[in-house]
């Protein structure tokens, strides 16, 4: 029995989909105004484990993970710097171009450290009218009131006390939130809590037409809209990092929940927060890290994404690159495994293997109970301990290679690996192997100082590529 624990309910407890065997996820996604970094990659890949067990389980997962393209500020989404604004204004470019250049860098760095794709990737410029459409509807019911600036525009702001669950899944109640402390007091709320759904502001970039007024949508309001449109008004998981939880979550509950009139999530998982090198990450500190920062040091995202996947997502992560040497040393176990049974002379007859059948029921008992990471691979390697003395003392059969090899994929499917040294060229990442062909080309021209610079990037990357009498051969490193 699959078992989460719910962040609303502040307990575990089995998971019971609405439809059985079929799961409904939303993952907050990025907002593109720069990079991805390695804590955003953190909750990603909760996301990503947690939709690859239930898979394993026998769901059917309809994922959807937003792109955040439209005004984002720095608090609660009506007062503060537009993150994407001062983006476009130091590239000397339109919130458009900056949003589809970090758009296309967030897939790039999804595809490398190996996440499934989601159902669908929505993105909120593309989603306007639905957010005008819920704003309308709590309009109508009283949740939400309109305010009118000085200029004559119109702004639209949450009802924060027409709602009496607000604060249900953070533990915030409105007679003891400090105005002031997290979301900015201003004259013209009703309460210092009221969030804004629909802003108003001249000079901002980004502009739609609503009935009550032009302006841009609120932070909250977006993965709301998108939410209810694409896996319907009740859903069965929601994710994101534990920074989300309040505000955005809740005012995603408090908004959604007021249109709708029905629950709006069953089970909600967070992320914890990550250090590195055990302080809080930070760009003044020299340890902000995105992937490309961590490949540049030579380090493969296989290893990342082990390292970040490594700790259970409800404990804090110590993030350090003594750890990433650790993520590729255990890595490299594994790999050596597969490759030592793939290459392993069996005998032919003997018993049914039961090992591989053990250690995977371990492992999946592991990960039913609220995705226990580290009890699964402490199953992984106790298998391979094992087999690599019955393979050293030339005790494996036909039988239990055939189970070795069954147990190593069934793991390397829900943790996101394909293990062993030897790659098969099926499964390495397009983006890899368009670099290769490349190289491929500049060789066959006798570009050898071009070959030699992709040669290069791919070791970074984590892939070596030999030319031997028989061939490229290409392996993990």
């Amino acid at each position: 029995m699959v078992k989460f624990f719910n962040s609303l309910t502040r307990k575990k407890a089995a998971f019971r989909p609405l439809k059985k065997g079929k799961v409904t996820m939303y993952n907050c996604g990025p907002t593109v105004y720069d990079y991805i970094h390695i804590g955003n990659l953190r909750s990603f890949l909760l996301a990503d484990l947690l939709r690859r067990h239930l898979e394993h389980r026998g769901n059917e997962v309809v994922q959807i993970m937003n792109i955040t393209d439209v005004g984002h500020m720095l608090a609660d989404a009506d007062v503060g710097e537009d993150k994407m604004e001062v983006a476009a204004s130091k590239a000397g470019k339109t919130p458009q171009e900056v949003a589809q250049f970090y758009t296309d860098a967030f897939f790039k760095d999804i595809e490398r450290i190996g996440m499934r794709r989601a159902s669908a990737y929505p993105k909120a410029s593309d989603h306007v009218p639905e957010m005008i459409a819920m704003i309308g509807r709590l309009l109508d019911n009283g949740c939400a009131y309109k305010v009118e600036g000085e200029d004559g525009g119109v702004s639209v702001y949450f009802d924060v006390a027409a709602f009496p669950g607000y604060g249900k899944l953070s533990g915030n109640k409105l007679d003891a939130l400090d105005p002031g402390a997290r979301i900015a007091v201003r004259k013209e709320k009703k309460h210092p809590a009221d969030f804004a759904l629909w802003i108003h502001n001249a000079k901002h970039l980004m502009q739609w037409e609503a009935p009550w007024g032009k302006g841009y949508p609120g932070w909250h309001i977006e993965c709301s809209a998108m939410a209810t449109k694409y896996l319907g008004d009740t859903i069965d998981i929601h994710t994101g990092g534990e920074d989300n939880k309040f505000p955005h979550h809740e005012c995603e509950i408090a908004q959604s929940e007021c249109s709708t009139g029905v629950r709006f999530v069953d089970y909600w998982l967070h992320a914890t927060h990550l250090l590195v090198e055990g302080e809080k990450m930070s760009k003044s500190k020299g340890n902000f890290y995105t992937l490309d920062d961590l490949v540049a040091k030579g380090y493969a995202p296989r290893s990342v994404r082990y390292l970040l996947m490594a700790t259970h997502y409800r404990q804090p992560l110590n993030f350090t690159l003594a750890g990433l040497e650790g993520a590729a040393s255990a890595l490299g176990r594994i790999d050596a495994f597969a490759d030592a049974v793939r290459q392993s002379t069996p005998k032919e007859t003997g018993m049914a293997d039961t090992d591989a059948k053990a250690a995977l029921k371990a492992f999946d008992a592991a990960l039913d109970d609220d995705l226990n990471v580290a009890e699964a691979l402490a199953a992984v390697f106790d298998y391979v301990r094992v087999m690599n003395e019955r393979i050293a003392a030339g005790q494996l059969t036909k039988k239990s290679k055939d189970a070795a090899g069954k147990f190593v994929a069934a793991v390397g499917d829900v943790l996101g690996f394909t293990f062993g040294r030897s790659a098969d060229e099926a499964e390495i990442p397009g983006s890899i192997m368009e670099l290769i062909e490349k190289r491929d080309a500049a060789r066959a021209e006798k570009r050898f100082a071009e070959a030699d610079a992709i040669r290069d990037k791919l070791m970074a990357q984590g892939y070596l590529v030999e030319d031997t009498p028989d061939g490229r051969r290409i392996k993990r490193t």
